[in-house]
């Protein structure tokens, strides 16, 4: 039996719950279940239990790694889960419907807003997902397709059902998905349409963080890049990126000597401090569109304007005059 008490501000008490797995909700990986069953539980926690034996399936222990089956039963322990003040998510919910671009009985997509991550964690209490999930509590199956950059606006593709998210991750493995991203990088592209081919590996740093360099150990990697406008001092780049790598297009687009505006781990602090004074004040990244086939074999396309603030860059450094193209665009 499910019981949730309140336990004190913002923390509420779940009871010993036991669930049946249907087709919609096998595939997943057993942490994965538990982040969506368990919204607010702590990740060391999380895992804590999982290592414990707390979580059952069938009456014995697994591992965070297991994939639930149809059929399989869950036992959920007990758990004291921090939602954190409830005013925080209300006030944003109306803010993240708004972003809302497309939403059909299997996706939502939205354009996300720099500054927002896309799942909590890390001290982030509500991400896009949690907002998501509030303005859509019925969606018990809501989960990310995939991800951006915290610091990075634009297209998000979000599954309500399970059975869609199993679908698109089958899309971007067979490399059916397509996506867009817009990118202004310091100094004048001198190379065309160009592909960065270089493996990326994922490095820690002391306080945490996840820092990427080029490296023969890292994993493939691959970025086209092409030029869409140029101002001189800066260029803005169309990337396509063809793997999905971790920070892949502004590691990619340092590696090939023109880093991001804006981009305070991987960019050039002279140049950030330029664009700043200009009224830059965040990673010049936008994920502009998103493509793939659906189940009918038919081509869904997703575009999501320039950020408000981009575009007034954009428009301040040119000084409203047409901008001259090598791309023809």
């Amino acid at each position: 039996m499910n019981t949730i008490k309140a336990a004190g501000d913002g923390v509420r008490q779940t009871g010993v719950r036991k669930v049946l797995i249907d087709g919609e909700q096998s595939g997943q990986r057993i942490d994965n279940f538990l982040r969506r069953e368990l919204p607010g539980l702590p990740k060391g926690r999380l895992y804590r239990i999982l290592r414990k034996g707390e979580v059952r399936v069938n009456g014995g222990r697994v591992r965070a790694e297991y994939r639930l089956a149809e059929g399989d039963e869950v036992r959920i322990p007990p758990a004291r889960i921090n939602e954190g003040p409830a005013e925080v998510a209300q006030g944003r919910i109306a803010a993240i419907e708004n972003q809302i671009i497309f939403e059909d009985k299997r996706l939502l997509v939205i354009n996300k807003p720099s500054g927002l991550a896309v799942h909590g964690g890390s001290g982030i209490s509500h991400g896009a997902i949690e907002l998501l999930r509030a303005a859509r509590p019925e969606l018990r199956d809501l989960s990310l397709v995939h991800r951006l950059d915290r610091e990075t606006s634009g297209c998000l593709v979000l599954a309500k059902k399970r059975s869609a998210l199993r679908e698109l991750h089958g899309r971007f493995r067979d490399g059916t998905v397509e996506k867009n991203y817009l990118a202004l990088v310091a100094g004048d592209w001198q190379f065309g349409e160009h592909l960065i081919d270089a493996p990326l590996l994922v490095e820690h740093r002391k306080n945490g963080e996840r820092h990427v360099v080029v490296s023969g150990a890292g994993k493939s990697a691959q970025t086209v890049m092409r030029l869409s406008r140029t101002f001189g001092i800066y260029s803005l780049l169309q990337c396509q990126p063809r793997t999905g790598r971790t920070h892949q297009i502004r590691v990619h687009a340092l590696h090939a000597g023109h880093p991001i505006a804006g981009d305070e781990r991987y960019g050039d602090p002279e140049v950030n401090a330029q664009a700043k004074k200009q009224g830059l004040k965040r990673l010049f990244l936008h994920a502009q569109s998103i493509a793939f086939p659906d189940d009918s074999g038919n081509e869904l396309h997703f575009t999501a304007p320039l950020a408000d603030d981009l575009q007034i860059f954009l428009d301040k450094i040119t000084g409203g005059r047409n901008l001259r193209s090598r791309a023809g665009n």
